[in-house]
């Protein structure tokens, strides 16, 4: 008997030998959890437990720090990036984006392949070789694409085949990703996408844990390991952002007295999950104005008091989802009549109001219900409530400059006094902003004030005016047209009639030159006809020429009527 004994214990032990031996996934992928693990939880729909095998032969594990990891990649180390949509309300979908980063120099083709990028030289490697892994090389060298060997290779850590869709032999790379006790194999390029359903992932924060192995002939290898955490919860997560017209800085969450501000709630829903819900806003905007209820994400309140007040926002979504299972309910009692016929008759028995009840409840559509919540402070101020321009007018300028005009701006506001003003001269679109200036400015007791600005030369301008204090900027604008000098202008005309006499004078300078010349001259020697008719044609020339630039002398050929004889 104590033979038998022992010989059993030998069975057990050695039935119990290969499958310590075995490599399980959770011993693979590391035990790295949050405080507050719980080793239990509740199956994932698609995904696997961690009890598992690992082919350890076919995916080697590495441990941290292992010299092998330095050799993983060609020219370098790659590194990854996880990123979720967190937060996630439970029941919605939570999607996660594993991007790898290539040494410098390296990228992804069209086919899968690693090469290098053109005109970036790589210091540590001098190959003239274009590519890094060249795995379309190996499909066709080895037999990556023959059909016998694909159970032994084309397989995940667990043994399961790869899926065998349109381009598969393109995707190089296995990602494990491992959480909750549960984990997912992917096959992919250098950039994948997996969505997880929350409905069965316990509330708070969760480790996410991702491998990813590189193609090598028949195996893989390990090449970077990356883990970020994500939030399931049951409250919507929920945003607000808060605007107001003239409000400096919506930021600090000061805003002005007698002025709408317009608050927008955001809920954070990329799986789309609540679209089918009713959703109503309630609001209570701490200024005893009461309770509102709107069925709109966007709503406007004025406060009319200066002071701090908080802001509560309740949001309710009413999601569509199955009944839960009917209570069981205690069988009503029944006559000995009835009892009497139906144990001595086969023939059924109407269903009673109970089948009646339960019927209608499993056809009935139940809601879930789902709340969200948010705060705020914010404090209300006095501010530049508007601004006018009432006026614009030409400056004259002493010294007149053709290529530059003066405006003054008569600008009026209301609210507060401010302390500086902004001009912004822009195109006729005011898209291209040409010219900003700002200057402090000094009110008496009422906002009025004069803005001057020069123009460089004639077109159409958008002009803006922004009247600022410490917590607000009141915006107007208008569109100006700056005309040309006119070429009539007193100036031009005058600068003409300038020139023109000079020119004038300069001519009579010329001609009386000429014309005491010739005088000069002229010495008559005896009186001889032939002198004489010359002296006559001088005379009668200088008196042409005086009565012609001297029109005031009216007499008329005076030679001629001292000479009668001279026709």
């Amino acid at each position: 008997m104590e033979r038998l004994c022992y010989f059993l214990g030998f069975l057990l032990l050695a039935a119990r030998l290969p499958l310590d031996s075995a490599k399980r996934f959770h011993d693979a992928l590391g035990n790295e959890r949050l405080p507050g693990y719980v080793r239990e939880h509740s199956q994932l729909n698609g995904w696997s437990s961690d009890e598992n095998d690992w082919n350890e032969k076919l995916y080697p594990v590495w441990k941290r720090g292992d010299e092998k990891c330095k050799n993983s990649w060609k020219g370098g180390c790659v590194k990854a990036v996880l990123t979720s949509d967190s937060p996630a309300l439970v029941g919605s979908n939570i999607t996660f984006v594993v991007n790898l980063v290539f040494p410098r120099c390296q990228k992804e083709d069209a086919n899968g392949n690693i090469v290098y990028e053109k005109n970036c030289r790589n210091d540590t490697s001098l190959s003239t070789d274009p590519y890094v892994y060249n795995w379309t090389a190996w499909s066709e060298d080895t037999d990556w694409g023959n059909g016998s060997s694909q159970s032994h290779h084309h397989v995940f850590p667990d043994g399961k085949p790869f899926p065998h869709h349109h381009g598969w032999k393109k995707w190089n790379f296995v990602y494990v990703f491992h959480t909750l006790g549960q984990y997912f194999q992917k096959l992919g390029r250098c950039s994948v996408r997996v969505s997880l359903n929350t409905a069965n992932v316990t509330l708070g924060p969760q480790l996410m844990q991702v491998t990813i192995y590189r193609r090598y002939g028949r195996a893989y290898v390990p090449i970077v390991q990356v883990k970020d955490v994500y939030v399931v919860t049951d409250e919507i997560p929920v945003f607000v952002t808060m605007s107001q017209k003239n409000n400096r800085n919506s930021s600090d969450e000061t805003f002005l007295k007698d002025l709408p501000i317009t608050f927008d709630v955001l809920i954070h829903d990329p799986s789309h999950f609540l679209n089918e819900s009713a959703i109503d806003y309630k609001w209570n905007f701490g200024d005893n104005t009461g309770l509102f209820v709107s069925n709109n994400h966007s709503l406007n309140h004025t406060y009319v008091l200066n002071g701090t007040f908080n802001l509560n926002l309740t949001v309710q979504a009413a999601v569509p989802g199955p009944c839960p299972p009917p209570s069981p309910r205690p069988p009503k009692p029944t006559s000995s009549l009835a009892t009497t016929l139906k144990s001595y008759s086969n023939a059924p028995v109407p269903a009673g109001d109970d089948s009646l009840q339960e019927s209608e409840i499993l056809h009935e559509s139940c809601q879930i219900y789902r709340y969200g919540y948010f705060t705020a402070t914010i404090t209300i101020v006095e501010g530049i409530l508007e601004v006018n321009i009432i006026r614009m007018t030409d400056v004259l300028m002493p010294v007149p400059q053709p290529d530059n005009s003066l405006i003054d701006f008569v600008v009026t506001c209301q609210g507060t006094l401010p302390t500086e003003v902004c001009t912004i001269i822009s195109d006729p679109t005011c898209q291209i902003a040409k010219n900003a200036v700002c200057d402090p400015v000094q009110v008496g007791d009422t906002c009025l004030l004069t803005v001057r600005r020069a123009f460089g030369r004639s077109g159409t301008y958008c002009v803006n005016l922004t009247l600022g204090d410490d917590t607000s900027l009141a915006l107007t604008s208008t569109l100006i047209s700056v005309p040309g000098r006119d070429p009539a202008s007193p100036l031009r005309l005058a600068n003409g009639a300038l020139i023109s006499v000079g020119c004038l004078a300069l001519f009579v300078t010329v001609i009386a030159l000429l014309v005491y010349k010739k005088h000069k001259e002229y010495k008559p020697i005896e009186n001889s006809p032939g002198n004489v008719v010359k002296s006559k044609g001088l005379n009668v020339f200088l008196n042409r020429a005086k009565v012609v630039f001297f029109p005031g002398n009216q007499e008329k050929d005076p030679l001629l009527k001292n000479q009668p004889g001279i026709l």
